[in-house]
């Protein structure tokens, strides 16, 4: 549909901007975080401060975990409408986040968060006349993700993999690897898939770790960890031209990655 309504130019921009919405909104259910990423972005250059693009875009950002990108999001979102639980659900979690993962300075390291002006929040607080209630902010929605069973199954998803974290950092990787797998069955995404890999890694299940990792890349291409957690399986399954082949992908997104080049320097050892 997309390229039929680009033919309008821009009198079909606010309808271009549903669609690439609702594309971004397949894309996050199927676990493709960074492909959401991009629509929403191009949903928002064509409509700004639209509340779906901005919770979903965030919902892909926090499972990248990007947590700054996310937090700027959903505070964007509140200040369009105030009443959008999704969005105080989030900008909590992601303090959390950000608060565990910089200390009490994490504030510092956000990227600046831009002012809606009150037009833009005048214009959610009505369904659009062009597309009956295509638009309009979904209140209760969480994470303005498919409402229903689907939303249900989501968030319990999420809930499982925050479970698992903290058994991570407890050391108990066996459990963890339980709710990590519980969560999957509910939501495939990036980010459970590589803390699963990481589990397996520390159980020497080095062949589940890698599997893990390749679905990982299946959703997001160029994901470090997934790329880094399957070099290391890959170099104790003694597959060392695979796994120097990870390593040098993961180099090309992040040059100076100590971890991948100290791990590089090891494998042209072996």
């Amino acid at each position: 549909a997309l390229p039929l309504v680009s033919r309008a130019g821009d009198a079909a921009a606010e309808e271009r901007s549903v669609l690439l919405a609702n594309r971004a909104a397949c894309h996050l259910k199927d676990g493709a975080c960074s492909l959401c990423v991009a629509d929403c972005t191009s949903a928002l250059e064509l409509v700004p401060f639209g509340i779906k693009p901005l919770l979903r875009r965030a919902a892909a950002y926090e499972a990248l975990e990007r947590y700054p990108l996310a937090y700027v999001d959903y505070k964007t979102a509140l200040q369009v409408d105030c009443s959008v639980q999704a969005a105080h659900d989030g900008v909590n979690r992601m303090t959390k986040a950000l608060l565990e993962k910089d200390g009490v300075n994490w504030r510092q390291n956000l990227p600046p968060i831009p002012t809606v002006p009150v037009s833009a929040q005048t214009r959610w607080s009505v369904p659009s006349a062009g597309a009956p209630g295509a638009n309009a902010p979904p209140a209760t929605a969480p994470q303005g993700k498919p409402g229903g069973n689907a939303a249900v199954g989501i968030e319990r998803a999420r809930t499982l993999k925050e479970e698992g974290n903290e058994l991570v950092k407890k050391g108990n990787h066996k459990k963890a690897v339980e709710k990590y797998s519980e969560s999957l069955k509910l939501n495939k995404e990036c980010a459970t898939y590589t803390n699963r890999a990481l589990c397996y890694l520390t159980l020497k299940q080095y062949q589940e770790a890698a599997q893990d990792c390749t679905e990982a890349l299946k959703l997001d291409p160029k994901n470090v960890k997934a790329l880094y957690r399957r070099a290391q399986a890959l170099k104790e399954l003694k597959d060392y031209k695979s796994s120097i082949a990870d390593i040098k992908t993961l180099l090309k997104t992040e040059p100076k990655n100590t971890a991948a080049l100290k791990l590089l320097q090891e494998l042209n050892r072996a």
